[in-house]
């Protein structure tokens, strides 16, 4: 069975998405939005920079898509500063009896004990009304701290600890937002960017540890979050912009799910603008990985490293962001209506993507 799919929005992560619609032989792209005036009637496959075209205009026009009545919508349109806005785009694809993958709002792949029902409800109750799905994924939040972590934990005898971590050079990561105004790099110490205004990490990456303790059989009794951050020791460039000598260029950060007094699930993120910075902070493999650490009988580490075919760990993370989504579209159309987690899936294969 060919599913037709609708990708919305092209950029970091949706132009990938894009790429990996038209490579699977299960998926079909029916159409694209876009936000940028400037995008709409150009071809998908130019605007995925596959250099050829695959015959799909993008356009700002929501009613013409849902006119196609695709069995899926690919959303990867940022929510970080546009949560009201990203939860209304969601509810009103869901009504329309349309399925989604998403890689935002976060907090929606696991939102138990991290938002208010009040949140939630307006999604649950357009996913029912439409009779559709909604699963946010990705890979992180997503695959490296939730299929990841809790396959290691099934050749364990005890498990004392779960951490989950994200270790990776953020320079040649083209977002100038997310680098600057969101994760606060090159602004000043003193002043606290809204990635660590209080609650806020706990809100984006809170789902990654209860979803954990979940899979688990574990009931957390609280979520804590702590962070610490580096400055430049000299002004240097990066592809986004300026980095100040004093200015924030490096960050870490962890979120806990505690139990009895004690960290049990764990994600922790140091992120660099240079690999020389904080040295005494937890290095990666390769040029960058995820690593999962499980404390208990026997002690396991796992490193996954990335690399994207341009020889960038921050292409492959994108990659890995996108296609996490393409990938589980059968089996999200597939799934009972409502709101999905990865608890919630069968498990997500590659399938009919190995080249002849």
């Amino acid at each position: 069975m060919t599913y037709r799919v609708v990708q919305w929005s092209t950029g970091n992560v949706g132009r990938h998405a894009i790429a990996g619609i038209d490579a699977h032989p299960g998926l079909e792209l029916a159409g694209v939005w876009v936000s940028d005036p400037a995008k709409a009637g150009r071809d998908a496959g130019e605007l995925a920079g596959l250099g050829r075209e695959l015959g799909i205009t993008a356009t700002g026009d929501v009613d013409a898509l849902l006119a196609l009545r695709p069995d899926c919508v690919v959303y990867t349109a940022m929510a970080d500063d546009r949560l009201a806005e990203a939860l209304q785009d969601l509810a009103l694809l869901l009504r329309a009896g349309i399925n989604v993958v998403s890689s935002s709002p976060v907090f929606l792949q696991f939102p138990t004990g991290v938002v208010p029902p009040g949140v939630t409800d307006p999604v649950r109750e357009a996913a029912a009304e439409g009779g559709a799905s909604l699963w946010v994924n990705g890979v992180d939040p997503g695959f490296a701290n939730d299929w990841l972590p809790l396959v290691l934990t099934g050749v364990c005898e005890r498990i004392d600890q779960v951490r989950c971590l994200e270790i990776l050079d953020y320079s040649t990561y083209r977002n100038r937002k997310v680098l600057f105004d969101i994760m606060g790099f090159g602004g000043s110490l003193d002043e606290t960017p809204m990635l660590l205004q209080p609650g806020v990490l706990s809100l984006a990456w809170g789902s990654v540890v209860r979803q954990l303790a979940a899979g688990l059989g574990v009931e957390l009794d609280g979520v804590e979050q702590s962070h610490e951050r580096v400055p430049a020791p000299e002004s240097f460039e990066i592809p986004s912009g300026t980095i100040a000598k004093g200015t924030a260029a490096a960050l870490r950060f962890e979120v806990r799910g505690m139990r009895a007094g004690r960290a049990v699930c764990v994600l922790e993120h140091v992120t660099r603008l240079r690999p020389d910075l904080a040295p005494d902070w937890p290095q990666p493999a390769g040029q960058g990985c995820y690593r999962v650490e499980v404390t208990g009988e026997p002690h396991y580490t796992l490193d996954l490293r990335l690399v994207g075919s341009d020889g960038d760990h921050n292409t492959a993370g994108l990659k890995a962001t996108a296609m996490r989504l393409v990938n589980a579209i059968p089996a999200v159309v597939e799934a009972p209506p409502g709101l999905l987690t990865a608890l919630d899936l069968p498990l997500i294969t590659g399938r009919g993507l190995v080249r002849g």
